[in-house]
């Protein structure tokens, strides 16, 4: 798996044509969107590489193997989570890598995601009760710049993006849902979860 993104399951995980792989992930706004695709597209054409702007733009919360049987009872869950998280803030602030593959924007305040992933691990709980795999829970969450990059153009990138700086802040208000069929497959958004508006207390 790549650190902190996204689940990339055994070789004989796709085996089973029952199972189909979840990611549940946030969307930045428009405009930090296309200033992170400009990041990506510049990057391409930098490095020739194509994966910089062949891959979506998100923050993966989590990612997990299931069956469709399942689905609904996960979306329950999921929506019993959002219910009680607020919509929070995120800032994006410069980048980093996962060696020797990964280049990304960081997420600077990481906590609200991992409050997220302490409460997803009731659908953990309920996956591996199906005798389905674990779900993978984002440790660093990120905005992918490129990834599955060799080597030698993951350190070349690297010495340029260490000396650059980016920053942004975008609100998550929503998580969705998304499902592939197998690893060739495009994510198709299944559900849209809305999280809970902050309350504003007069008095403060």
């Amino acid at each position: 798996m790549e650190a902190g993104l996204v689940y990339r399951p055994s070789p004989g995980a796709w085996s089973h044509p029952e199972f189909y792989e979840y990611l549940l992930v946030a969307h930045p706004n428009e405009d930090v969107c296309n200033r992170v695709m400009a990041e990506k597209q510049s990057f391409y054409s930098r490095f020739n590489e194509k994966i910089a702007i062949k891959t979506r733009l998100h923050i993966t919360v989590s990612s997990f193997l299931a069956k469709e049987a399942m689905e609904e009872t996960i979306i329950r869950y999921l929506q019993r989570i959002c219910n009680q998280q607020s919509a929070f803030d995120v800032m994006l602030n410069n980048y980093s890598g996962f060696p020797p593959h990964t280049i990304y924007i960081r997420v600077q305040n990481p906590q609200m995601f991992k409050q997220l992933t302490r409460e997803l691990k009731a659908v953990n709980s309920y996956v591996h009760s199906c005798s389905c795999p674990p779900v993978k829970l984002v440790t660093s969450p990120h905005v992918s710049i490129a990834r599955s990059l060799s080597e030698e153009v993951y350190f070349k990138a690297m010495m340029e993006y260490s000396q650059r700086t980016f920053h942004e802040t975008f609100t998550v208000d929503e998580l969705v849902l998304l499902r592939r069929s197998n690893q060739y497959d495009s994510c198709k958004p299944i559900n849209v979860f809305r999280l809970a508006q902050p309350v504003n207390n007069l008095f403060n």
